[in-house]
């Protein structure tokens, strides 16, 4: 080839490699001479920068930031060591800030923290019992989907570096960080959660007895932060934690922006400013990403608008080897407890859920309007079905006049039709003659559904089930 064919090879090549004198972009318009950026520029390509991070963080944090609120909301209502277990009695209502709970079950809820050395948990017979690392991430299952089978069994619970002794009769589990979160359900209520012990290894001649705090009585908020404090939160975790207890990838993006194991988090009032604005744009992707999903994976069916809240049957969020960051995001924004008997439930165990904040026509639920949903002949469960609403704000129960804004198959009031199939309406005040199938709404509020099918039957995996779509009437 001659100079002058390869004189123009390297002039395209160069408009590929190069940058222009402008550049405009959603993040601003820069200026460049010769590829270098200008004074101006450099410092707004900083602020760009930061400002990413800063999405990235909360974004790709949200787990451990739900966990350091929930610990908080929980130590304010009195649940703090060992010895103290919350419990919801009889079930939870929506007096507090919650992501998601349901107001089927009964609850237990505790931290632990494992540095004064390893602790043992007795979980209830018959029961529903996950433990979290203090990042979000699956330890353990007790109880049915544990390897006690529901028969109950001791568990004990390692911290980071333990080179102790290991004795036997016990499920052995280490966790990466010192902070521990457990959550029980026992089927059989409030009386079987009671029956749950934990307790040091060291106590394990004499384990003292447990107080019980009835947090269904007490107001606080357990929900993360959607502003600057959303950074203080993680900065929280991050200081108690091991530096090795987070990977690489996430830890380099909180070092980014200051957040360093050891290292005190200032930032100065810019990037302060910047941080505040991150976290701010980031909660709305989280809700877009909750509330009006773009990839058709995250939809429970071929069409209508009902949701799957883990996406891609994996508890850490991996598909093809691939981190799923979307769906991870989306999880944790608007709920709580991992573990792989959530994600893959199987025939006639474990439970499957889905949700909506839509109505039929793709609009956003309005309190103020009347809607009904019909849930056809033969809800697929073998335990039983329940659907309760949640405030879009909050994500938690939403506030009305019933402390339970929910329906259920198990509480012998729900009417079926002639045909089977079963009405529920959703309104400000209850349809003439449908009081027992009705959930309360607010004017002026939005909200979103959530199904839960405790004990999912074939009919749910092979989707020959679906409920209806929520028409406004």
């Amino acid at each position: 080839m001659n100079d002058t064919g390869n004189a123009l090879d390297l002039q395209s090549a160069l408009e590929t490699i190069g940058v222009p004198d402008r550049v405009e972009t959603p993040l601003g318009t820069y200026d460049f001479f010769d590829g270098v950026p200008t004074p101006e520029t450099t410092r707004a390509l900083y602020d760009g920068l930061d400002y990413l991070r800063g999405v990235d963080v909360f974004l790709n944090t949200v787990p451990g930031a739900s966990l350091v609120a929930m610990r908080r909301g929980f130590r304010n209502a009195g649940i703090d060591g060992v010895n103290v277990l919350g419990i919801t009695d009889p079930r939870a209502n929506s007096g507090s800030f919650f992501l998601t709970p349901n107001t089927s079950t009964a609850y237990g809820v505790m931290f632990i923290d494992l540095r004064d050395g390893p602790v043992v948990i007795e979980p209830p017979t018959n029961s529903l019992c996950v433990v979290d690392d203090f990042w979000f991430r699956y330890i353990a299952d007790m109880g049915l989907a544990g390897p006690d089978r529901g028969e109950g069994g001791k568990y004990l619970f390692l911290p980071p570096g333990y080179d102790g002794d290991e004795p036997d009769g016990y499920y052995i589990y280490r966790s990466e960080t010192f902070t521990i979160w457990t959550v029980l359900r026992a089927l059989a209520g409030v009386e079987a959660i009671k029956q749950a012990r934990v307790y040091r290894l060291a106590d394990a001649s004499a384990p003292p007895d447990l107080v019980h705090v009835n947090i269904a009585e007490k107001t606080f908020n357990t929900v993360h932060s959607n502003d600057f404090s959303f950074f203080e939160e993680i900065n929280e975790l991050v200081q108690e934690e091991p530096a090795g207890s987070l990977d690489p990838e996430r830890a380099g993006q909180l070092a980014a922006i200051g957040i360093v194991h050891g290292q005190t988090f200032e930032p100065d009032d810019r990037l302060r400013a910047i941080l505040d604005s991150s976290a701010r744009t980031a909660a709305g992707m989280s809700r877009a990403l909750v509330y009006f999903p773009r990839d058709r994976e995250n939809f429970t069916f071929a069409e209508g608008s009902w949701k799957d809240g883990f996406v891609g049957g994996s508890h850490e969020f991996i598909k093809d080897n691939a981190r799923l960051l979307d769906a991870r995001t989306l999880f944790h924004y608007a709920a709580t407890v991992i573990t792989p008997a959530m994600a893959h439930a199987q025939v006639g165990a474990g439970s499957a859920y889905t949700y909506t904040a839509q109505d039929s026509d793709g609009r956003i639920l309005d309190g103020a309007n009347t809607y009904r949903i019909v849930l056809p002949p033969n809800p697929p469960a073998k335990n039983f079905w329940s659907l309760d609403i949640y405030d879009t704000q909050t994500r938690s129960l939403l506030c009305t006049d019933n402390p339970h804004p929910s329906l259920m198959s198990l509480s012998g009031t729900v009417k079926a039709e002639t045909d089977g199939s079963i009405v529920l309406w959703f309104g400000p005040s209850a349809p003439d003659g449908h009081e027992d199938n009705w959930i309360q709404t607010v004017p002026g509020k939005s909200w979103f559904a959530l199904l839960r099918i405790y004990g999912p039957l074939e009919a749910w995996f092979a989707k020959s089930w679906q409920p209806g779509e929520i028409a406004k009437v």
